[in-house]
């Protein structure tokens, strides 16, 4: 049945060596890969956006005749 258990973080060391396997840690990057930079992208794009809408406004005392 098994290697024995041996001191108790042996036993937690062998039970959660699944989770740094090369298939699960690397998928993720692999999955989706130029997210991070489209963030990036988009977050520039929205505030270069908010800054143009702030100074390229009409004030309202000389829209209105």
């Amino acid at each position: 049945m098994g290697k024995p258990l041996g001191p108790t973080g042996e036993f937690f060391r062998r039970r959660d060596e699944w989770r740094k396997h090369p298939m699960l840690t690397t998928n993720l990057r692999t999955a989706i890969p130029g997210l991070g930079t489209a963030l990036v992208a988009f977050g520039i794009y929205c505030v270069g956006e908010a800054v143009y809408k702030k100074f390229n406004t009409p004030s309202d005392s000389h829209s209105q005749h």
